[in-house]
């Protein structure tokens, strides 16, 4: 007997059109057109903040400001590449790149490269990589994966909580023997993000706050971090070349004023302020382009951050909306710990701001984040086409 060919449902039809709509590849503009300014205004402001400092070690001026424009490029290749990767396969590698993380971060000890009293990098001759920076984004997949396979079962904390306790609690122990303080923050923030969206029981955050408070306070104990804490609270009266940084970065921001010194046009930038090309570099912005420059970038994280988080609202792959959450949530962490740092805010810590401090590898992966956002916008269906379509089944 032939078989009748039956007619598509309204349900089996918008499936159709969101597969036949992901297979075109189109992505966010909007969500695009920020990450290009941020990346390209990031690189404008790191040459202008380095090259005093390259000239001072013996380099060419622009020397690391070429090897940032080359990690950029790549970075751009890799966020292209990424962007058209379906959601199966970043599901499919969640676990496998939390077990490179955390498989690289225990050969930090044993073979990394010691900069500045720690242990964080791991040299490959040609560049350098930061297995930190590939945890964080390990936790924002695997976490993802993994609500989404005990999405029934997140009230319980044999599934919602012990678990991804245990990812942090290792990940927390390893960045200690670096020691990375403001990678176990971020980490640990980032978690507990990701674990709040999946609905994980409230009794496990007020554990983990508690736990966290406890730790804080051990850590204030030591030498080293009651430094730092006397240097936040009186940075002008403190000796110590912790209290030195913030000072010059105070400097910095107060001698910009309203409308800066002008691009270049820096002081600061001349072996006064330490890691002005690096952490410190939202300081080298402030001084040359002012507070309307400062206020203007800030508003362009915070679009980007924001656009994150509408995408992620979009998404109608709840796997597509917790990757979106997890790459906003740390994006904004890494930019309100940064800023707050240079502003003396908080203490002193080792954050960088995304797009615009020094570091290849982290800029590489940074893009490579953002391609994964605009992976998860392609499965945004089309909202005209989807009321056409359902009009017409009707």
């Amino acid at each position: 007997m032939a078989r009748t060919k039956q007619t598509p449902t309204p349900s089996e039809e918008l499936a159709d059109y969101s597969r036949e709509r992901q297979r075109k590849r189109s992505m966010d503009a909007p969500f695009l057109i920020l990450v290009l300014i941020l990346m390209t205004v990031g690189l404008i402001m790191l040459l202008s903040a380095s090259y005093a400092r390259a000239y001072y070690e013996g380099n060419s001026p622009i020397s690391i400001f070429i090897r940032q424009l080359f990690f950029a490029a790549v970075g751009l290749v890799l966020m292209m590449l990424l962007s058209r990767m379906p959601l199966s396969i970043y599901k499919k590698w969640s676990m496998r790149v939390l077990l490179i993380a955390v498989a690289l971060m225990l050969l930090v000890p044993i073979i990394g490269s010691r900069v500045n009293g720690a242990k964080r990098w791991i040299n490959l001759g040609l560049f350098t990589i930061q297995p930190s920076e590939i945890a964080k984004i390990s936790v924002i997949m695997a976490f993802s994966a993994m609500i989404c396979k005990y999405r029934d079962k997140m009230k319980t904390w044999r599934y919602g909580v012990l678990p991804f306790a245990g990812i942090l609690i290792a990940f927390a122990g390893l960045l200690a023997l670096e020691p990375h303080l403001s990678a176990t923050i971020i980490i640990a923030l980032l978690g507990a993000a990701l674990m709040f969206l999946g609905g994980s029981p409230l009794s496990a955050f007020l554990v983990g706050g508690g736990g966290l408070a406890g730790l804080i306070f051990l850590y204030t104990k030591f030498s080293y971090a009651s430094d730092r804490i006397e240097a936040w609270r009186n940075p002008m009266t403190h000796e110590s070349d912790t209290a030195y940084q913030i000072k010059q970065s105070l400097y910095s921001i107060g001698s910009g004023g309203l409308s800066g010194v002008g691009l270049g046009e820096s002081r600061q930038k001349y072996m006064f302020l330490p890691e002005e090309h690096n952490d410190f570099i939202f300081s080298i912005v402030c001084e040359e382009l002012g507070y309307i420059g400062a206020i203007t970038i800030l508003i362009l994280f915070a679009l980007l951050i924001i656009r994150g988080f509408w995408l992620a609202t979009k998404c109608p792959d709840r796997y597509a909306f917790l990757l979106c959450c997890g790459v906003s949530t740390l994006l904004s962490i890494q930019v309100v710990l940064n800023v707050s740092v240079v502003t003396n805010l908080i203490p002193c810590t080792g954050v960088s701001l995304p797009f615009f401090s020094y570091g290849g590898t982290a800029l590489m992966l940074q893009l490579a984040e953002m391609g994964i956002v605009l992976s998860c916008s392609r499965t945004i269906p089309d909202k005209k086409k989807l009321m056409t379509a359902e009009n017409l089944q009707l």
